[in-house]
């Protein structure tokens, strides 16, 4: 009877601790990347482009050739939407956020991209 309460109260603290480990806020905030910090507009446009290129090859299972324009509009879109605020943001942070990202999902359907899953 005591190992089978032991049993029990081991696979409780496993899955809290397992509950513990899923939530996002244990990972904190990324790195940003040095190399956005004094990006121009257009740099940071290049900066965009690139990942597009990469990610939506993947993506769509295709090059990055048959991709290169779509990721063009893309990046160019969404960085000259982008406010003076948001582009700060992206410089220090080297990430979208939540309203550079909610133009950047338009962006995608208007350009014709894959949205992430």
């Amino acid at each position: 009877m005591r190992s089978a309460l032991l049993a029990v109260a081991f696979s409780l603290a496993a899955s809290t601790i397992a509950l513990a480990g899923a939530s996002s806020s244990n990972f904190g905030e990324p790195q940003p990347d040095p190399k956005t910090a004094k990006m121009t507009r257009y740099e940071a446009k290049l900066w965009v482009f690139d990942g597009c290129l990469i990610s939506q090859s993947r993506l769509q299972g295709t090059t990055r050739e048959a991709v290169h324009s779509p990721c063009s509009c893309y990046s160019t879109k969404t960085i000259d939407q982008m406010t003076k605020a948001e582009f700060e943001f992206f410089k220090a942070k080297s990430y979208f956020d939540d309203s550079s990202r909610e133009k950047g999902y338009r962006n995608l359907d208007a350009c014709k991209l894959k949205r992430p899953s």
